[in-house]
């Protein structure tokens, strides 16, 4: 990074589009962007941004899968502190429902993603689909990690995100994954099969692996103590996979 972005120098640089995508950077982390380019390209989705000169398509998506790591990595420390006491699969079951794109879509409109976005669009038309905003939060996230480092991304996650999760209310909330996977099925008209792949352990305790394939092909696999939680481990993963 230069000594001009650390300075703040490219501002004066800056068109009146560029300001204003300043000023929101600044309202949404609580710090002016040394790189504002990370967060233009944060709020492009595919299919909205041009291609670069080799001819592919510029969009958020790898600020996306990088954002959802870090993501991930802070909320996973911050239930490992907050629920010393908690096993481990409590511990991922409350944090798949804190990173969930459902709740982060929410999260990204409350954050102002959506007013922010309306307005980089410019009168352009895009198809928002259900989960666009929590996608564009976890891109959001991956560019001010880029940006400022992992120390300040997990304060924003911690100050600026989770505050508009109520985690005690999450953790009694129960996701029927296998729900979810069944009626995206119906509609998309595919064919959703479990299968039994193994069985291990012994007399008092086993742990079943279930196969999950849509259309003969395999999507993901799932375990747990007995062929329901196995299942419902698979159809969570999958929802993940086909970012249901």
């Amino acid at each position: 990074m230069s000594i001009f972005q650390r300075l703040g120098v490219q501002k004066i640089f800056f068109n009146k589009k560029d300001k204003r995508l300043a000023s929101n950077v600044k309202m949404m982390t609580g710090s002016k962007p040394l790189s504002l380019s990370l967060y233009r390209l944060a709020l492009t989705p595919a299919g909205l941004g041009d291609s670069n000169a080799k001819g592919v398509a510029i969009s958020n998506e790898r600020l996306e899968f990088l954002g959802d790591a870090v993501l991930g990595s802070v909320v996973a420390d911050y239930l490992y502190i907050k629920y010393p006491y908690r096993n481990e699969g409590f511990l991922t079951e409350t944090r798949s429902k804190i990173v969930n794109r459902e709740t982060l879509h929410e999260v990204g409109i409350k954050v102002g993603l959506k007013k922010i976005f309306t307005e980089e669009l410019d009168g352009r038309n895009l198809i928002q689909g259900k989960s666009l905003y929590g996608d564009m939060l976890e891109a959001l996230i991956g560019a001010v990690y880029l940006d400022r480092g992992y120390a300040f991304s997990k304060k924003y996650i911690l100050e600026r995100l989770l505050i508009h999760i109520d985690i005690d209310e999450a953790i009694k909330t129960t996701v029927n994954y296998k729900s979810k996977i069944i009626e995206w099925s119906q509609k998309e008209g595919k064919n959703v099969e479990f299968k039994l792949m193994n069985v291990s352990g012994n007399q008092r305790f086993k742990e079943f692996t279930i196969s999950l394939e849509i259309d003969q092909k395999e999507i993901s696999q799932g375990k747990g103590p007995n062929k329901k939680k196995a299942e419902q481990e698979a159809c969570e993963n999958a929802c993940k996979v086909l970012n249901i």
